[in-house]
């Protein structure tokens, strides 16, 4: 039986970082992945493959020219679902090619199987040829990440009824698409395929969106929505589908409401991949969604086992998970500790039109009575978002009222996800009003918008 210091089960983000993190630091690794291929939801159905299509809907659809040439402007007259699958292929094998050469780069061992629990120390992996292997393990990291939740009483078909997997399968683009649940992924699809001219109605039980972010930032994006024709049926539960023939559905809302669609995508929630581990043969046991406890350093209750990533619950993003993992790696073999501070990860939501925040908001700070002021610019006022066409979009910056230091950074628009890192650098430097104004920003340029809410700020301080 092969013995090896670190065994990853899952190659996702978590799972990646974490095993080139202990190779480097001189350890035997074993990866091992239940799919031919590396990368897991992040580079397969998740992460990659949605803001790659999120992209070529706003080439395609000559999205980021509409303010220029109006709302009949193409760039490509009818949009198949093969021309967006056409560009998920290319990034898509990219990425696994990309990611593949790091791990033979750094000597990791990969295996193809389904990785669990023999006892504490000894994996079993049973492999695609119908083999079973069994290796020792000195560490075990637990990278299995997660799965769209299907609710008992859906049938999905991967045609008319989807969840998250199933839309980047699909053959044909929906004339009307009902949206089932609110949150993250909910909203970006809502978002995307409406970019496309598609009628969406989104459902959902709670009566607001992203209950996490900002509600100036959500209501700006909500107007965009519904001047875009998105309508939002929030406080309303689903009930029953009915297929109507091959190509239709009708959606009924406890209410009483009716909505016929081509298609419906769930989107309400995830679950962590765990029923396989067979965790309770290493005396561990995941709770009812399948997440595994861990402490700060991503440590299980079981000493030697860790466990990173979805697997674990929120916040489920892949830019954390990679630090997890890493922070996992170094904390069992002697590395550096990452001083990861939750309180400064940044949130990106690939929308249409994109938001990103981090730092506290005006909820939070509130309710723990901080005295605070906010700076508001426009994307539309500065010289950069005119020459873009830019119509939408805005930028706030919370600051502490008496010490001046910036508390928050949420943006709603074009690149909000690259400019938040702006404000992420400041906050983690506990960096002040003063910075924004008195610095020079390249012109014209979207960052400007940081000193122009600044300045707002400065006016009423």
């Amino acid at each position: 039986m092969d013995k090896y210091d670190f065994v990853v089960i899952g190659s996702g983000p978590a799972g990646q970082r974490a095993a080139i993190q202990a190779a480097k630091l001189g350890r035997s690794v074993l990866l091992i992945e239940k799919y031919t291929r590396v990368g897991g939801a992040c580079v397969h159905t998740g992460t990659i493959p949605s803001k790659t299509l999120r992209e070529a809907v706003l080439y395609l659809s000559g999205w980021r020219q509409r303010g220029f040439y109006g709302r009949s402007y193409r760039v490509k007259e009818r949009i198949t679902a093969a021309d967006l699958i056409q560009r998920l292929d290319i990034t898509v094998r990219h990425e696994m090619e990309m990611l593949q050469h790091k791990l033979h780069r750094n000597y990791v061992t990969t295996k193809v199987g389904m990785g669990s629990f023999e006892d504490p120390h000894k994996i079993r992996i049973d492999l695609d040829d119908g083999e079973t292997e069994f290796v020792e393990a000195g560490t075990v990291l637990i990278a299995t990440g997660s799965r769209p939740a299907r609710p008992a009483n859906v049938s999905f078909d991967a045609v008319n009824v989807v969840d998250s997997d199933h839309i980047l399968q699909m053959e044909a683009l929906p004339r009307n698409l009902v949206v089932v649940g609110a949150g993250v992924i909910g909203m970006e699809y809502a978002s995307m395929l409406n970019a496309l001219d598609i009628d969406v109605t989104v459902v959902d039980g709670r009566t607001e969106i992203l209950s996490f972010l900002d509600r100036e930032i959500v209501d700006e994006f909500v107007h965009h929505l519904r001047d875009r024709g998105v309508k939002l049926r929030l406080g309303e539960t689903v009930d029953a589908i009915e297929d109507i023939d091959a190509h239709n559905v009708v959606v009924h809302l406890e209410s009483g409401k009716r909505i016929k669609a081509d298609m419906v995508l769930f989107a309400a929630g995830r679950l962590s991949n765990t029923e396989d581990l067979r965790a309770d043969n290493a005396g561990i046991s995941p709770d009812e969604r399948g997440r595994i406890a861990v402490d700060e350093h991503y440590r299980t209750a079981v000493g030697h086992i860790y466990a990173a990533g979805d697997v674990i619950g929120f916040p489920a993003l892949a830019s954390t998970s990679m630090e997890q993992g890493r922070h996992a790696a170094c904390h069992a073999f002697g590395g550096s500790l990452l001083d990861i501070r939750e309180d400064l990860f940044p949130f990106g939501i690939y929308a249409v039109p994109e938001m990103s925040v981090v730092g506290k908001t005006e909820e939070e700070l509130r309710s723990t009575n901080v005295p605070y002021e906010s700076g508001i610019a426009r994307i539309r006022e500065t010289s950069r978002g005119q020459i873009l066409g830019l119509r939408e979009g805005l930028l706030k910056l919370l600051f502490h009222l008496e010490t001046r230091e910036l508390l928050g950074v949420h943006i709603v628009g074009e690149g909000a996800t690259e400019l938040i890192h702006i404000g992420q650098a400041v906050l983690a430097h506990a960096g002040k009003l003063d910075y924004f104004v008195n610095t020079v920003f390249n012109y014209p340029t979207l960052a400007e918008t940081y000193k122009i809410a600044a300045l707002d700020a400065f006016n009423k301080m």
